[in-house]
């Protein structure tokens, strides 16, 4: 992979995005390259949790506009297509990932750290979707998963008016979850990373699916697919162990069974 770095400590991976040179910007190599470096991650059994973030003073600082000028209507939808496969690839993984926001996070760059589980930002971290700008929309996730995020009211200002704001407004209408200082937020994604590998690894899968598919059924639906899958727990060996390690007051060692 040209564009993205891949390191592994413990049950954690880091996806580092590598193109300094142009802020990071999702061009279809730097997508391929991401799509490549997921997939490797999500073969690694001993894989619980991910951090993806970018080189430089950029996250990513959107999809490679030079790239884009000149594609007519078909290109464009494949682009799109291919940058909603990757983001896709991410909310579908069994494990978490967590997004470390260390600078422009625009457009694409906004739309992949939606893709997350959740945000954490530097104190110089900038977001927006400014595709209006361009005379084009969001066509990364942009529309769908923003108002998720934040609600609708907030996700169409964004949009409408494509502006940018700092790492404190995305910490106060929940886009990001919390700043740090620059030289701060790879560590606390790390931990927060860490943290979350040990636990449970087949409740957190669970988590992270109920999460994610409830908030698109009506809610007496959800509570009951959450039920079964609250019930079908007791039946694994981590759920005999954590209940165990807590009984003996000791820390439980998971090994997703």
């Amino acid at each position: 992979m040209t564009f993205v770095e891949v390191t592994h400590e413990g049950h954690v991976s880091t996806l580092t995005i590598n193109r300094p040179d142009k802020l990071n910007a999702l061009s279809q190599e730097v997508l391929g390259d991401l799509n490549a470096a997921i997939e490797a991650v999500s073969r690694r059994d001993e894989v619980r949790a991910v951090v993806i973030t970018g080189t430089g003073k950029a996250f990513v600082a959107g999809a490679d506009i030079a790239a884009m000028r000149d594609m007519n209507q078909a290109e464009a939808r494949g682009f799109g297509a291919l940058g909603h496969r990757v983001f896709s690839m991410i909310e579908h993984l069994r494990f978490p990932v967590v997004a470390a926001v260390n600078g422009f996070a625009l457009g694409g760059g906004c739309e992949l750290a939606l893709a997350c589980d959740f945000i954490y930002a530097s104190s110089k971290a900038k977001f927006g979707q400014p595709e209006v700008n361009l005379g084009i929309i969001p066509g990364f996730g942009g529309t769908q998963r923003l108002p998720r995020r934040v609600g609708p009211g907030m996700a169409r200002e964004l949009i409408y008016t494509g502006k940018m704001i700092s790492a404190d407004e995305a910490l106060r209408i929940g886009l990001a979850n919390a700043v740090f200082e620059p030289d701060e937020l790879l560590a606390a994604a790390a931990k927060a990373a860490a943290d979350i590998a040990a636990k449970g690894p087949l409740a957190i899968a669970a988590a992270k699916r109920l999460i994610r598919d409830g908030m698109d059924i009506p809610l007496p639906q959800a509570n009951k697919v959450e039920r079964d899958a609250f019930g079908a727990g007791f039946g694994t060996a981590d759920q005999v162990e954590g209940m165990t390690a807590f009984l003996e007051k000791r820390a439980p060692r998971f090994t997703g069974a």
